[in-house]
């Protein structure tokens, strides 16, 4: 019995280190598990199951990810079924520090954190007024919104009043 139970953690953290680098692909400088859409790996009697959740319910990247999780599996002779968990709703909470780096290297203002307490609630309006979002070229404040939404809609588009680089912010949620 110990062996089985071995076996199963076994296979379930080489899931794990299979997708560690698993790319999403729209910001390929970080990959899911760093953005939290990676949620769980876990091993029943039906075999290995991958919870993923997406950036928002409308997201088009969630085919290509499942995709990409199939093919990394695939190269380690794996095989899992991919549930789609759209509960608790994905927060930008669950990005990770190293993942708020990289996006700041890649010239996408990483996101604010979340007041505790408010990834519990859905809001359709802020109800404070909006930090300031730093540049993430010259680290400036003096930034402003030119769209609600960027290059993907879990973005907003900004423009550094300093160095007048537009850049993508990734949006609280």
């Amino acid at each position: 019995m110990v062996v089985v139970v071995m076996q199963a953690a076994s296979r379930v953290q080489q899931v794990w280190d299979a997708l560690d680098a698993v790319p999403d692909p729209e910001i390929p400088v970080v990959s899911i598990r760093e953005l939290g859409i990676l949620r769980d790996v876990r091993e029943d009697d039906e075999g290995l199951e991958i919870i993923i959740t997406p950036t928002y319910s409308g997201c088009p990247a969630m085919d290509q990810i499942a995709d990409d999780i199939h093919t990394a599996l695939a190269q380690q002779q794996l095989s899992a079924r991919i549930t789609t968990q759209l509960a608790p709703a994905w927060t930008t909470d669950w990005i990770t520090a190293a993942a708020k780096t990289k996006l700041r290297s890649y010239g996408i203002a990483p996101p604010h954190t979340l007041v505790p307490g408010s990834d519990k609630v859905i809001r359709f309006a802020p109800r404070h007024a909006a930090e300031a979002v730093a540049c993430p070229q010259c680290g400036s404040l003096n930034t402003t919104e030119t769209s609600h939404f960027g290059s993907t809609a879990c973005k907003a588009l900004y423009k550094c009043l300093d160095c007048l680089e537009p850049f993508d912010y990734f949006k609280s949620y």
